[in-house]
């Protein structure tokens, strides 16, 4: 179990990076913008292949992307899909009965609500990635300038 001491001292580690406040914020954006991605279950693979292909810290990236953690996975899910229906003009109720899915019509279900939810998260990942970089930037370099004092 991760404990509070943990999280602190890696959150500490980031803020004594050698990299620049930039490119430290920018890797935290980037692992937010994941963590609201639509690709549940390739969240890890993303965050490595992301952060090898634009040379970020994996760490911060990493941290970025446990924006959606089991206790968030919900409301991100539920964001996600009120904002694609915002976005498409749909009424978000659900169209459907439960007892009556079946696996013959799951397809035709799933179908209705994938495309808002896709455009939906990526929106909300966006703005996600928008708002987390200057606030980690701005984080990054109070730290310093206080510790450099």
């Amino acid at each position: 179990m991760v404990s509070l001491s943990t999280v602190r001292t890696q959150l500490i580690s980031i803020l004594h990076l050698q990299e620049s406040p930039h490119r430290t914020a920018l890797a935290f954006a980037i692992g937010v913008f994941i963590a609201f991605a639509p690709h549940y279950g390739l969240h890890t693979v993303s965050v490595v292949l992301c952060a090898w292909a634009f040379r970020l810290n994996y760490l911060v990236v990493f941290l970025g992307a446990l924006i959606n953690n089991p206790w968030t996975i919900i409301p991100i899910l539920a964001g996600s899909l009120y904002t694609g229906f915002a976005l498409f003009g749909i009424p978000p109720t659900a169209s459907f009965q439960w007892q009556d899915i079946q696996i013959e019509n799951l397809y035709d279900i799933i179908s209705q609500y994938l495309l808002p939810f896709i455009v939906g998260a990526c929106i909300l990942g966006v703005l996600g990635a928008l708002l987390a970089y200057p606030i980690m930037l701005y984080t990054i370099q109070r730290y310093r300038a206080i510790k450099a004092k």
